[in-house]
């Protein structure tokens, strides 16, 4: 191969052509770096014929300047790449960036200094230094990694090797991680367990491609089951890919994966440092056989990622909106999953106690095989449902629980056992105004409130991330303790239960408060050894986690997910409440819910309240079937923005003025998005909704390629839009 084309990592190049200098080696798939006028660009060598592009004579090709030194990307990654841009509209170069996602992986190897213990002693002994040496005993690793294991300062180590106690040592930046063990700690499997864990072993076994939807209700076993399709296939020496959605549950997860399989598993989520990711990265592109990873536990970017021998994949929780990515190249990762599945020729296991209805539609059809695992392990039962119709029953001035929670609340704290509050809702109050004058607290980006969080004394605006500190007086009229917070959040729930029970010990669980693994760690242990009586917490502790003692959960506002222009609102919040439902009663203690509601009638209220998942679904479904939307007919959104609210208004009304004249593909709009500006940009949407057969994707290039707009307006391309803001 003497000429050779590139995908190079920035879009607006294009495609480049080159030439290999005599005594370099180059494949399809190797990382290479290439000049590009007085710069170099990394580039991966594509098949030709796979990328059009305007050929350059032979005569004017320079030459490549290094191929880097990792393994070429195989070709069902590539084609990955290409299925990917071309579903979601977006650059191939958008995508390849999240495959080289470490740029000190593609370097070579590096060493990096470890420390460990000599038997030396320090001239002075303290308590933080006797702490040290009692936990370093047979450690080794980084400062910042033994501070963390000591629990000291790296200070105090820092010290400890200036006196010899500690001593250097030089190691392999790539070293392999340890093994997993697939017998480490086999279970007892219930009948039902036993029975759906023979059918995913064998899916491993038989390496072909197999779509499985695992529809198991909460506190099945979902984990443990899975878990022996893991083992088959580190047996295999392949690798495996688990995809969690939200980081808060990965620390409970490890703690599961390393109980069964005696290590911790490769990570790869945006909290890792970069030394981490560079080590994850290039354990991944090493076959097992060679020290490299078994299995990796990630986030949806792990998706991309260049397994070298992959043979399963998991996607827990799959119905989550979280796998869904809203800016940059916007993919569901439960969709791109399926589909790398079908590229390595792998089984791909959907797992969820309320799959999305797509899932089971595909299930339905026989597109994907389904898997149930009807009821809780170990003899639990569900929890019972009722229903608090707030407008018989609601709470007293000022506050949000109705007296029969509260009630119920304080039975559970005599018994020793354990509540769950939830409020899909962050921080103390949505809105801040002043009684004086009227004044509402406003980003100053967004077209949102400004949210009030009391525990960090602070307004924040949960869009764009602006912060500012709570003032004393109205920044309007100037009045001094005038603003009133209206209506409730976690932490104003929190505030209520403190006053009518205030020997509660409480814990608010949210993205705020439970923002890294550690401090997830931190709740799960405190949870488990009882030290919490009443858990307050929004979406975030609706999933993976069980809490022996919880017996009751009571849902604060079952309506607020109904409002707004979420066109799957009546799904989201199908699962929401009854993945929250599941955490009650997940062992020998029976649970309960408690639904408050202005609406008892709702479809969806009722649905939950009597326990009939498939009616439901089948009513959901019927509607969906009528209104042609997923997984009947498909939308797109194309959002356009700008700085600048006028060029925003006219260009998306130029794009409305250019649309195609389709039989099969019904375009809205445009019209000024729910959230009219964001992040100080402005914005207007178009919704297009499309027969199942139409060519979409097809027909939105060729409306908006020939389109020449404005410098500072994006236009953005979703395809199955999950957010609609």
């Amino acid at each position: 191969m003497r000429r050779i084309r590139l995908l190079v990592l920035n879009a607006a190049l294009g495609v480049l052509d080159y030439r290999v200098p005599d005594g370099m080696t180059v494949e399809h798939g190797s990382v290479v770096v290439a000049p590009l006028g007085p710069r170099q660009v990394t580039g991966i060598v594509w098949e030709e014929e796979r990328l059009p592009g305007e050929s350059v004579p032979d005569a004017k090709l320079r030459p490549i300047l290094s191929v880097l030194p990792v393994r070429p990307l195989h070709a069902q990654l590539r084609r990955l790449i290409e299925w990917t841009a071309d579903y979601y509209c977006a650059s191939m170069s958008s995508v390849a960036r999240m495959v080289l996602a470490s740029g000190g992986a593609l370097k070579g190897g590096v060493t990096v200094t470890e420390y460990r213990l000599t038997d030396t002693q320090p001239d002075r002994m303290t308590p933080q230094r006797k702490q040290a040496l009692e936990k370093l005993v047979d450690r080794q690793g980084t400062i910042r990694e033994l501070a963390a294991i000591a629990g000291v300062s790296e200070g105090v180590l820092r010290g400890l090797v200036s006196q010899g106690v500690l001593e250097p040592e030089e190691v392999d930046a790539d070293r392999p991680y340890p093994r997993a063990q697939p017998d480490h700690a086999e279970p007892v499997l219930s009948p039902q367990q036993a029975e759906v864990a023979d059918e995913l072993v064998r899916a491993v076994e038989a390496k072909e491609f197999a779509p499985i939807l695992l529809d198991g209700v909460t506190g099945s076993g979902k984990t443990e089951t899975y878990f022996e399709p893991v083992a088959a296939a580190i047996r295999a020496g392949r690798q495996v890919l688990v995809l969690l959605p939200e980081i808060a549950l990965t620390e409970n997860f490890l703690r599961r994966f390393e109980d069964r399989f005696g290590v911790t598993p490769v990570l790869w989520h945006s909290s890792l440092k970069s030394s981490e990711r560079r080590r994850a990265w290039r354990a991944i592109a090493r076959a097992p056989e060679e020290g490299g990873a078994q299995v990796v536990v990630g986030a949806r970017s792990a998706l991309f990622l260049p397994y070298a021998n992959l043979g399963l994949i998991v996607v827990d929780e799959a119905h989550e909106i979280s796998f869904k990515q809203d800016d940059g190249v916007r993919y569901n990762a439960r969709d791109v999953a399926v589909m790398r599945g079908h590229f390595e020729r792998i089984p791909v296991v959907l797992a969820s106690a309320t799959p999305a209805l797509e899932s089971l539609h595909m299930a339905e059809t026989g597109t994907y095989r389904k898997l149930d695992l009807p009821s809780r392990f170990g003899g639990a039962s569900l929890p019972t449902i009722r229903l608090l119709d707030l407008t018989e029953e609601p709470p007293e001035r000022g506050r949000w629980l109705a007296p029969t929670l509260a009630r119920e609340l304080f039975a559970r704290m005599e018994r020793g056992e354990q509540t769950l509050l939830f409020l899909n809702r962050r921080g103390y109050a949505p809105l801040t105004l002043c009684r004086n004058c009227g004044y509402r607290f406003q980003c100053k980006q967004c077209s949102a409130w400004l949210v009030e969080h009391r525990f960090s004394h602070r307004l924040a605006c949960h869009h764009c991330g602006h912060e500012e500190p709570t003032p004393e007086a109205c920044p309007e009229c100037g009045e001094k303790d005038s603003l009133v917070p209206c209506g409730p959040g976690v932490e104003r729930v929190a505030d209520e239960v403190r006053e009518i029970a205030p020997e509660a010990r409480i814990a608010v669980a949210t993205s705020d408060t439970l923002n890294t693994p550690a401090r997830a760690a931190e709740f799960v242990a405190m949870a488990e050894s009882g030290a919490i009586d009443v858990i307050v917490g929004t979406q975030l502790v609706t999933k993976g986690f069980h809490f022996p003692d919880l017996t009751l959960v009571g849902v604060v506002d079952a309506d607020l997910g109904l409002e707004g222009g979420d066109l799957r609102a009546a799904e989201r919040v199908y699962q929401q409440i009854a993945q929250v439902a599941g955490r009650a009663g997940r062992a020998s203690k029976p649970g309960e819910v408690l639904i408050q509601t202005r609406h008892p009638e709702a479809p969806v209220i009722a649905a939950l309240a009597e326990g009939d998942r498939d009616a439901f679904y089948a009513a959901e479904l019927e509607a969906r079937r009528h209104a042609n939307a997923p997984p009947f007919g498909r939308w797109a959104a194309i959002i356009v923005s700008s700085e600048d609210e006028k060029e925003a208004r006219l260009a998306a009304a130029r794009i409305g003025d250019a649309r195609p004249r389709l039989d099969d593909i019904m375009i809205l709009g445009p019209a000024p998005a729910p959230l009219a500006q964001l992040r100080g940009r402005y914005r207007y949407r178009l919704l297009i909704n499309a027969k199942r057969t139409a060519a979409l994707q097809d027909a939105i290039r060729d409306w908006l390629g020939p389109l020449e707009l404005p410098r500072g307006v994006r236009v953005g391309i979703d395809i199955d839009p999950y957010s609609f803001v």
